[in-house]
């Protein structure tokens, strides 16, 4: 089975929230607020088939978890 596509938003060291894959070398996303960190990262989950999103606190702890699915795909035909 494999992993489940999953976002974690969490506080960086310059005070800006990013958006990152866990277990990737850099941000999906920078934002200045954790707001729109969540946001983002709902939108890239919507637009990548759904997942996982983790929110992290100020102080690493996990303060929320959602399950985003996927998003509208307008075209009726597979492939």
């Amino acid at each position: 089975m494999t992993e489940p596509n999953k976002r974690v938003v969490q506080r960086r060291d310059d005070g800006n929230w990013e958006v990152r894959k866990p277990g990737s070398d850099r941000a999906s996303a920078v934002t200045p607020t954790q707001a729109e960190g969540i946001n983002r990262a709902r939108d890239i989950l919507r637009n990548d088939g759904g997942g996982e999103l983790q929110v992290r606190s100020l102080k690493g702890t996990i303060r929320e978890q959602d399950t985003i699915p996927r998003g509208n795909d307008p075209r009726s035909s597979k492939g």
